[in-house]
């Protein structure tokens, strides 16, 4: 069947590509802040049932086994991994680190669109307002939380209140809290890029809570979260998937051969 191989070898390539694809994507982002890596998900695809188990043969016995070719594979899904990333220290007072479940909630300023993200490298605008992003680009952090701009300590504690002073002799001032969201499924989450996400109907509505209540995270100031890519597990698996990316190829050039050595014969 050197059509069928063909086909098969060509799923097989296509499919490969994809993973190759998720994995350049994968290490790319190594040094991404909040980033979460993906992993394919594959299936076979159906089977050509030539004979069926427990079919009868001439003499009325059931079959043991059936005969069934399978015509290749096919990716099911590119599934995102959400298990925390490492936490590295920055002694900016405004980056933060979600240490748990949850995302920030930050409101897009051109759409006005609720998004979601776990980068928490942090700025503040003009008028003083937390924002993920620099300056009026940036995208307003939701509930919104407001310092004055002349304040000279910002303390961002595990429960996300934020307490400023605009003077080293007054005592800190609550400025407001930082509030998280999870979701039942985050898998089930929209990537949009820039480390940003958004709801879908897979991923449940979002339960927003306070950090460390209701399954919430703590919030870790003077941190960010790295991405979770391992660069050695990468590396494995993208030698995996070049490995097999040329078997099938070879499959397909052996499939080649076989048809025309049929073309040839009926010549």
């Amino acid at each position: 069947m050197p059509f069928q191989t063909i086909y098969t070898s060509g799923t097989g390539m296509l499919g490969m590509e994809k993973k190759l694809n998720v994995i350049s994507n994968n290490l790319a982002n190594m040094e991404t802040t909040g980033f979460k890596k993906q992993r394919c998900n594959f299936e076979d695809l159906f089977y050509d049932n030539l004979k069926y188990p427990g079919s009868q043969d001439v003499n009325n016995e059931f079959a043991a086994t059936g005969i069934a070719v399978g015509v290749g594979t096919r990716v099911t899904s590119i599934q995102t991994d959400f298990t925390q990333g490492s936490l590295k220290e920055t002694e900016r007072p405004l980056d933060v680190a979600i240490a748990g479940e949850g995302f920030f909630r930050v409101i897009d300023p051109n759409s006005g669109n609720i998004m979601y993200t776990r980068a928490g490298n942090m700025s503040i605008n003009s008028n003083g307002a937390f924002v993920m992003g620099s300056g009026h680009t940036g995208r307003l952090v939701d509930p919104e939380v407001t310092v004055p701009p002349e304040s000279i300590h910002i303390d961002i504690r595990e429960d996300g209140t934020v307490w400023y002073k605009t003077q080293e002799e007054m005592p800190l001032q609550q400025a407001g809290q930082f509030q998280l969201t999870t979701f039942i499924n985050p898998e089930g989450l929209l990537r949009l890029g820039e480390n940003l996400f958004q709801e879908t109907d897979s991923s449940g509505a979002p339960n927003d809570v306070n950090p460390m209540e209701n399954g919430g995270g703590k919030i870790m100031q003077k941190m960010v979260e790295m991405s979770n890519v391992s660069p050695v597990n990468e590396l494995i698996d993208m030698i995996t998937s070049q490995r097999a990316y040329e078997l099938n190829s070879k499959s397909t050039q052996t499939g080649d051969q076989l048809l025309q050595t049929v073309i040839s014969i009926k010549r």
